[in-house]
């Protein structure tokens, strides 16, 4: 009597497995895809990545990363939600190129992607704003013009054929590249896109064309921006921002500044889920150290200075009971939300900095990332560029302070023994040393106040800052 109850179950089990699996397989044959060559742009992909979930896509994210980036970057996406599938680079075929695109042909294995039946690619200094669904109704090949008829690799539909990708890695070594890397040579590999219609999703074409041009929605370059102001198609109906300008990437601290758009990439990092320990908003736990030393160095520096400088004016200063009192003093000045005594000017940035990030429990709270938040690295910068300029200023009058004492002592004792008669002369000569003195001087100050606004760039600190880490 059960016998045919169990085998009715069983049936409909089947039926609601296959069900599900015919869904999980659909879901799986289109997928949204980004290259990553290093943990440069770590931070860009999770961005990216954060962007496309809130959108409420449930198609698969998939990262191509090459052997330089680490495994902590690694397991970072994978806790992201990306699948991340390990390549080999390609290499550029182009003798004489930009270092920058060394690996930039590595980009052409989206083609071969033919575990899907269409993908979406976006660079890593993309952000989707609006759902891009429909880029998957697209044709075979689709991408967007700029710069006249020049078209940009950042965005495009691609559906992977193993034929399509083996015919370009044959034409790699033949076909020109404008820009030395993927990008000039697609262009040349699809030689007439700037004749293809423009992408219409409520309006297909049939049949289906081979290429079609994607419309500055999907692909809104912020260069272009930047030079109108203004953006050239409605705002609220923009899908992708493509932060285009160089350099200019809005993980790096002081784009926030520059870049107005910026805004909404630091909009959505500072959402972003907490997938390993103390990575939410981008921080990454292993540069907390790192971030706390330069916080912390300049005031050391400040401190020591100062008691050099007291020491040689009074040595009773240096005595451990002066120090504590210095200390309770300092206490009560920060607890009282006054400034620092000697170097509040130098040190309230960074004071103002640490004090707006208090933990719940009430304690302090020092910026845990590297790639740091826009007002944390501007604030540091200040910090350390104060510090280097007081260190250097002070430095340098003390050594104005002994040559004087040194050029006094010899004029002053060199001639005691002569006679009134001789002074004037003397005087001459002590006027034109003077002139060539406040020469030096000025000369000195110049360059200090050169090298201050050069110092942090020359000890590599502006260059850990643009950084984009996790």
């Amino acid at each position: 009597m059960r016998s045919p109850a169990l085998l009715a179950a069983a049936l409909v089990a089947a039926v609601l497995l296959a069900a599900g699996a015919g869904v999980a397989a659909a879901a799986t044959e289109e997928a949204y895809v980004t290259l990553l060559y290093g943990d440069e742009f770590v931070l860009g992909v999770r961005v990216l990545g954060k962007s496309l979930r809130d959108t409420g896509t449930r198609r698969d994210m998939v990262v191509l990363v090459s052997d330089g980036v680490s495994e902590y970057s690694r397991k970072l996406l994978q806790a992201d939600g990306w699948i991340v599938n390990r390549i080999t680079l390609l290499a550029n075929p182009n003798q004489v190129r930009p270092k920058r695109f060394w690996g930039v042909y590595t980009k052409l294995k989206i083609f071969n992607m033919t575990n899907y039946k269409k993908v979406v690619y976006l660079d890593a200094d993309t952000i989707v704003v609006k759902s891009i669904e429909d880029l998957f109704k697209c044709g075979k090949f689709c991408g967007n013009l700029k710069h006249s008829e020049r078209m940009n690799s950042g965005v495009m539909v691609v559906e992977p054929s193993e034929t399509l990708f083996n015919d370009m890695i044959n034409k790699v070594g033949q076909l020109p590249s404008y820009t030395g890397g993927d990008q000039g040579f697609l262009n040349s590999y699809y030689s007439d896109f700037a004749n293809s219609r423009v992408y219409e999703p409520d309006s297909p074409l049939t049949p289906e064309p081979e290429t079609q041009r994607l419309s500055t929605l999907y692909n809104a370059d912020v260069g272009l921006y930047m030079l109108a102001n203004k953006w050239m198609v409605d705002e609220k109906e923009l899908r992708i921002i493509h932060y285009t300008l160089g350099p200019l990437k809005p993980w790096d601290w002081f784009t926030a500044w520059l870049v107005k758009p910026v805004e909404t990439w630091q909009d959505i990092r500072q959402k972003l889920e907490e997938s390993l320990p103390g990575t939410g908003g981008g921080r990454n736990p292993h540069d907390q150290l790192v971030v706390k030393i330069l916080f912390i160095l300049p005031f050391c520096l400040l401190l020591f200075g100062y008691y050099q400088s007291c020491f040689q004016t009074n040595k009773e200063l240096i005595s451990i009971r002066s120090l504590c009192a210095f200390a309770r003093r300092a206490r009560h000045k920060y607890k009282s939300e006054e400034s620092l005594p000697s170097y509040s000017v130098v040190g309230s940035s960074s004071v103002f900095g640490i004090s707006n990030q208090r933990l719940s429990n009430g304690h302090l709270k020092l910026p845990s990332y590297f790639g740091v938040m826009p007002w944390t690295g501007l604030l540091l910068m200040l910090e350390w560029t104060f510090v280097a300029f007081f260190l250097l200023f002070g430095s340098y009058l003390r050594f104005v302070y002994r040559w004087g004492s040194i050029s006094a002592n010899h004029v002053g004792f060199s001639n005691s023994d002569a006679s009134e008669n001789h002074m004037g002369p003397g005087h001459q000569r002590n006027m034109s040393d003077c002139d060539m003195d406040a020469t030096f001087y000025w000369i000195g100050m110049a360059t200090i106040a050169t090298i201050t606004v050069l110092l942090p760039t020359i000890l590599g600190i502006t260059a850990l800052f643009t950084k984009g880490h996790m």
